[in-house]
């Protein structure tokens, strides 16, 4: 593995790194040698997280400690960038799914996104221990750092024909198949609010469709928002509000980096993954508040905010998706406001119309430490998104329970019988933490794959 600042071939040159908790570093502290509570001391080293030392050498091997989260996706994560460059070895050995998530941990701590500026120093680099299934981490990290680099890629360089691209890419690597739907050519294949949020740009709207795998396995559905920018259209947002809105993409970020783990992993699965991919721009074409549009199903919707149109793209591609009969579909979005109020900006709202799928899908989280939260399809404020002249309006006229009418609308396109599940998501680190630096980031993806992993990969 040469990539993520993590070794698979020892050279003999790592420093040995000693991980120690704030609670077990009292009873590590009794255990060393005399040198090295000598050089502790006269370091007046404070056993904090994130504290590193040198201490003396070890069979004339360079030794260094380090301080570290007791989680372990944490306990790693800071370090490529708080030791100095150079390669390390862990001193005691990591075994299981601890092991696993806290050398994962470290991969995704040495992120860096250089398309445009080199960074500062090269990351520290890890030896990986022979314990860790370095294919299965490989294929995790590069996930990760797909979903990162597109969502951080600005709006120039990420414009629907760019997305398009990336899938392609995508496909050429895992031998899938991809078609898309451009322009004027999603009316007449019957798209229409795809093509309404979009016809504004410059640059086409599209829907763009991955397929891969063998025929008589269950088909799997992925649908992502590809809101490439967000202007807000014609309801135009604020200064404050647009200035991050290159990351509208998330949700169509986070199915191709679900799609490379599907694929790379061979689950025996039919995939299917549908891409909306527009900009929200304004124009003398850009459609309008109070405008009814037809959908694919047929349902007429009222635009009350031409800023919802997240869900208006997804509603095409999620009827799509029904129409092949999958066995689940999963969409992602950076949909909306009300899901950051109600959980901040690193736990995604899960929205989920089958139990034993929410189930499955929070105990994958737990196992791998990717947080979710599921939250209500509460069918009492359906009656939010009634409108006098259609049949439902894209955006409720209230400041109450935003995400929750959202996913409602949303669920409005999705067959009956069809588990369904639907991620709020915020997919940005608004500050770098260890693991977490700032800028484009996935949530609620590892967690996904296990769950599908287990469902249909047997593990």
């Amino acid at each position: 593995m040469n990539d993520h600042a993590l070794d698979t071939t020892p050279t003999g040159a790592e420093a040995l790194l000693a991980c120690v908790t704030e609670q077990a570093y009292p009873a590590w502290l009794d255990a060393q040698a005399t040198a090295v509570q000598r050089r502790l001391k006269e370091a007046r080293f404070a056993p904090e997280v994130g504290n590193v030392c040198w201490l003396p050498a070890k069979d004339d091997v360079a030794r260094v400690l380090a301080v570290v989260d007791p989680s372990p996706l944490a306990s790693l994560s800071g370090l490529p960038t708080r030791l100095p460059e150079g390669r390390y070895r862990l001193e005691a050995p990591v075994e299981g799914e601890a092991g696993f998530l806290a050398v994962l941990g470290w991969g995704l701590g040495a992120y860096r996104y250089e398309r445009y500026r080199a960074a500062k120093r090269r990351p520290a680099r890890l030896l990986v221990p022979e314990t860790v299934d370095t294919a299965e981490l490989a294929a995790e990290l590069g996930a990760v750092a797909l979903v990162r680099d597109l969502i951080n890629t600005p709006a120039a360089d990420m414009l629907p024909e760019h997305l398009e691209a990336a899938t392609r890419a995508l496909a050429a690597e895992f031998g899938a198949e991809v078609e898309c739907v451009t322009g004027d050519a999603l009316l007449a294949a019957n798209h229409p609010t795809i093509h309404a949020v979009g016809r504004a740009s410059a640059s086409a709207p599209r829907l763009i469709e991955l397929r891969w795998g063998e025929p008589g396995q269950p088909r799997v559905a992925l649908v992502g928002k590809g809101v490439c920018f967000d202007s807000g259209g014609l309801n135009i947002k604020p200064a404050s509000g647009m200035r991050l809105m290159k990351k509208d993409m998330g949700g169509a970020a986070h199915v191709l980096g679900l799609a490379r783990l599907i694929m790379a992993a061979r689950l025996p699965v039919q995939l299917q993954v549908l891409v909306p991919a527009v900009e929200n721009a304004i124009a003398g074409n850009a459609f309008r508040p109070g405008d009814i549009l037809r959908t694919r199903k047929g349902l007429s919707v009222e635009i009350d905010n031409t800023d919802a149109e997240g869900r208006l793209v997804l509603c095409d591609a999620l009827a799509r998706a029904c129409e092949t009969r999958p066995a689940l579909i999963m969409d992602f979005a950076t949909l909306t406001g009300a899901a950051r109020v109600a959980l901040g900006t690193e736990l995604p709202a899960m929205f989920c119309n089958d139990d034993a799928l929410a189930g499955e899908l929070l105990a994958a989280a737990a196992a791998v430490a990717d947080p979710l939260w599921r939250m209500p399809l509460h069918a009492a404020y359906r009656g939010m998104l009634d409108s006098s002249v259609a049949d439902l309006l894209n955006s409720a006229n209230s400041p109450y329970a935003g995400a929750i009418t959202a996913a409602l609308f949303l669920e409005r396109f999705v067959a009956p019988g069809i588990p369904w599940v639907h991620f709020d998501v915020m997919a940005w680190n608004p500050s770098s933490k260890p693991g977490r630096p700032e800028g484009g980031e996935a949530m609620g993806l590892r967690a996904s794959y296990e769950a599908l992993r287990r469902r249909f990969g047997g593990g």
